[in-house]
């Protein structure tokens, strides 16, 4: 009932405020003896109607509200204020996660949480925007496009929800490997670079190349600041726990890789650790090896080789999603049968994050019992009983859900390659990191200055690729 009244509202609304459109010419007459009010008056009147997002919302000037279709964003200012929620939510979700695995909750286990409320997302975005008017033929609602012969369309956008599920999970245990920032800023610039390219032409380059491209070589700059910041950021570490002072604590050097135990210590509890009570100062030495025995991901005496791995791996499947969901939502190939309208938005949001969840749910479950990179064995009664953190993991996964939903959106609006700006969110991870984890804390004066060359190239590259953005017809 509410969402009708709300429907009544809009149309009484548009109703009354249509035929003030017929009077704007013989108002004119009498606003010249007051022209700051009128422009201001006219200019409201128009930007109430361009952001007014129904579809059709142009039979209002016949004198009619149609109630036909789904919510859409279609102004250019509604895309970016997509865009920029998108970057806030998908930058500030890992940090949760990192936050988790340093307080030694394993992955297996906060992993499956998130992705019940990141399912769970997705559904609730289907059933508000996506539902909010009945559907017609030509542009059907989410329920309606349930039951349509449209499993091209569908498979492209599952296919898309599989690659960032591989993605996502490979990016969690990078970040133990790598650090949150340099982790972030790798995958991201792997993604813009080839999945900023492929939405160009998908989207028959309705973005400015002149603007576009150049965004993308800014985000390349950038990932060579990254890695010269991981580069000097590691010698710094090496040099703290080289200095460390033999003063009775834990030294570096007698922590076993694979079990993460000391020679004074025994096992530890993976949930909360069992190390000295006495909180080490952030950036030191102390700090370096309180927070190794504390996570669950082992990271002392490991290669540096398999993190960048694990970090190029989860860059090239994100760097696919999107332009698989563009497919989707857009048919560029014409595989749909004719007559068969394209996937809206939020039904290819929703088949997207049903195989996201299914593939993360398998590769999890599989991990409790058959655990990678020397992690503790566990089992699914044991992850049921684990509370501690769930409820951060559950909110991780909410604020992923909607960030990908919000790209998503923005993108149908202004271009799917204009949208990789959420991309960006290694400054808003890098906010994180710096605040919560104290990631480059006394960290020398190159790495201060490599990291803010880093964080002003990524800024560039935000603004860039979003002026660069275009708009869909």
């Amino acid at each position: 009932m509410s969402e009708l009244s709300n429907l009544d509202s809009v149309n009484s609304v548009l109703l009354f405020v249509c035929p003030l459109a017929n009077k704007q010419e013989e108002g004119q007459k009498k606003s010249h003896q007051f022209p700051l009010f009128a422009s201001f008056s006219n200019r409201c009147f128009k930007e109430l109607l361009s952001h007014h997002s129904l579809s059709n919302r142009g039979n209002c000037f016949q004198g009619q509200a149609s109630s036909s279709t789904m919510y859409l964003v279609e102004s250019k200012g509604g895309a970016i204020g997509c865009m920029l929620l998108s970057l806030f939510f998908l930058g500030t979700w890992p940090a949760i996660l990192t936050l988790l695995e340093r307080r030694g909750r394993l992955p297996q286990h906060t992993y499956l949480d998130y992705t019940i409320t990141n399912l769970l997302a997705a559904v609730i975005i289907a059933f508000t925007f996506g539902e909010i008017h009945a559907g017609t033929p030509e542009a059907p609602n989410f329920l309606q496009q349930l039951s349509q012969d449209n499993w091209s369309s569908v498979l492209f956008a599952m296919t898309g929800g599989v690659v960032l599920s591989l993605g996502n999970l490979a990016t969690q245990y990078a970040w133990a490997f790598v650090g949150l920032s340099v982790t972030e800023v790798v995958t991201s610039s792997v993604t813009v670079v080839i999945g900023t390219t492929l939405n160009y032409f998908l989207d028959d380059k309705i973005n400015r190349a002149e603007i576009l491209f150049p965004g993308v070589g800014c985000f390349l700059i950038a990932v060579c600041f990254g890695s010269a910041v991981h580069t000097s950021n590691a010698a710094d570490n090496k040099i703290k726990l080289n200095n460390l002072p033999a003063n009775g604590k834990v030294d570096a050097s007698t922590i076993d890789a694979h079990s993460g135990m000391t020679a004074n210590e025994g096992p530890k509890d993976v949930e909360n650790g069992n190390g000295s009570t006495d909180k080490a100062k952030v950036g030191t030495a102390d700090f370096l090896v309180e927070v190794e025995n504390r996570r669950s991901i082992k990271v002392f005496g490991r290669s540096a080789v398999l993190g960048l791995s694990i970090t190029f791996f989860a860059g090239f499947c994100f760097s696919l999603f999107s332009p698989a969901f563009n497919l989707a939502t857009n048919d560029q190939w014409d595989t749909l049968k004719k007559g068969v309208p394209h996937l809206s938005v939020y039904t290819a949001f929703f088949y997207f994050s049903v195989s996201c969840f299914v593939v993360a749910v398998i590769l999890n479950v599989t991990f409790l019992y058959r655990p990678v990179l020397n992690l503790p064995k566990t089992s699914f009664k044991a992850y049921l009983n684990d509370w501690n953190g769930r409820g951060w993991a559950l909110l991780a996964g909410f604020l992923c859900g909607f960030g990908n939903g919000l790209q998503f959106m923005g993108g149908q609006a202004a271009g799917y390659a204009a949208a990789d700006a959420v991309q960006a969110l290694p400054l808003v991870s890098t906010f994180w990191g710096v605040l919560i984890f104290g990631e480059y804390r006394r960290s020398s004066r190159r790495t201060y200055v490599l990291l803010f060359g880093m964080l002003f190239m990524f800024i560039a590259a935000v603004g860039v690729l979003m002026a660069s953005s275009g708009h869909r017809k």
